[in-house]
């Protein structure tokens, strides 16, 4: 996809760095403001009658004040798969109806951290110490993996540090097909690239500038001969009549395009979002599917696809993985021992979906200890 980038705001502290510069050689033309602290760009933000579209023209580069490597916020009430994230930025420029980022920050502006030097000595320290609990980490939580590649060059950084460790594993997550930067690296096997995936219904009717799935399997057919690893995620499922048939053929497209060997895993996650989100969808995209269905509080008080439906779902995706690559692994994002056992027949445990992961991870990824 094309960054459209219209306002740019740089924070006073970070106005010489090299990610500053190199930002604004790469937007010239784009209107600059120097601020101090983020109060005028939110203000800028808040403005418009949408704010979340408005969020997607702006760009804010800052310092981040907090850690760099933090646990993934998952929830006790559901399995959680044991990820941390690397926090190199916030927000997103594309526009998916279902986004939580939408109610996440607040209000939602664009970020990217100039301090990279701290995220890179905050990094080595983490692969240094080799703890047990942190072996698999990514930059695609709170903002997409690649879509700045236009804007930097911190992915390169990243995948060669990994590449010359032999201690975990790096995901990057995506929707894009900005992988021209990863070509000829040396990342040793130890980068994921994953690709969020969905049927093209639902790409069409709710992920705004985005690229269709075609040109995601190929992106990643090409990682693959390159030596990446790869990893898919179907996140959100939305149910719809005939949704079970288009998911399944989704499978057998993705292996028909890339060898299930170089896969670490594939998630399962159905729709689910926070009341706050349920209504931005309803003021955003009137008339939305996605609050029309049958949605019941969750748990962890999310609005979440009734189980008996989502269970249903799940198992007829996860028969079509196990007929077309059963060497793959397959999990479910956030979801509960029922539906695991409903199915998979079995279920990892509180704490076995992480060294679950770690273990195909690690094994994709070639390394053996």
């Amino acid at each position: 996809m094309k960054l459209a980038i219209r306002r740019l705001f740089v924070d006073e502290r970070v106005k010489d760095t090299p990610l500053a510069r190199g930002i604004r050689s790469r937007l010239a033309g784009v209107p600059e403001e120097v601020v101090e602290g983020p109060g005028k760009v939110f203000a800028h933000v808040l403005s418009f009658p949408d704010p979340v579209a408005a969020a997607k023209s702006v760009l804010y580069v800052t310092r981040n004040q907090g850690r760099f490597i933090r646990p993934c916020p998952g929830t006790s009430e559901y399995t959680c798969c044991g990820y941390h994230i690397l926090h190199v930025g916030a927000f997103c420029p594309m526009d998916c109806a279902y986004c939580v980022l939408q109610t996440y920050f607040h209000p939602p502006v664009m970020q990217l951290f100039a301090n990279q030097d701290e995220l890179l000595a905050e990094l080595d320290r983490v692969l240094l110490a080799r703890d047990p609990a942190i072996r698999r980490l990514g930059t695609g939580e709170f903002t997409d993996s690649l879509v700045w590649e236009p804007l930097w060059d911190l992915t390169p950084r990243l995948v060669e540090r990994f590449g010359v460790q032999d201690h975990a594993v790096l995901e990057l997550k995506t929707k894009t097909v900005n992988i021209h930067a990863l070509k000829g690296l040396d990342h040793g096997g130890k980068t994921i690239l994953a690709w969020s995936v969905n049927t093209p219904r639902v790409i069409r009717e709710h992920e705004r500038g985005v690229t269709g799935l075609s040109a995601r399997l190929s992106a990643a057919a090409q990682c693959a001969e390159w030596g990446y690893p790869l990893a898919f995620h179907f996140d959100p499922l939305v149910p719809y009549p005939g949704c079970e048939e288009e998911y399944r053929r989704v499978v057998r497209e993705i292996f028909a395009r890339v060898p299930g060997e170089k896969v670490a895993w594939v998630s399962l996650g159905t729709l689910r979002y926070p009341p706050s989100l349920g209504q931005v969808i309803r003021e955003r995209r009137p008339g939305s599917e996605l609050v029309l269905g049958e949605m019941v509080p969750g748990l962890d008080r999310k609005m979440r696809v009734f189980k008996p439906i989502r269970a249903a779902l799940c198992r007829e995706i996860v028969e079509e993985i196990r007929a077309a690559a059963p060497e793959v692994t397959a999990y479910f994002c956030m979801e509960d021992r029922e539906v695991w056992e409903n199915c998979t027949g079995s279920w990892p445990g509180e704490k076995g979906l992480s060294a679950l992961l770690d273990r195909s991870a690690m094994w994709v990824c070639g390394i053996r200890e």
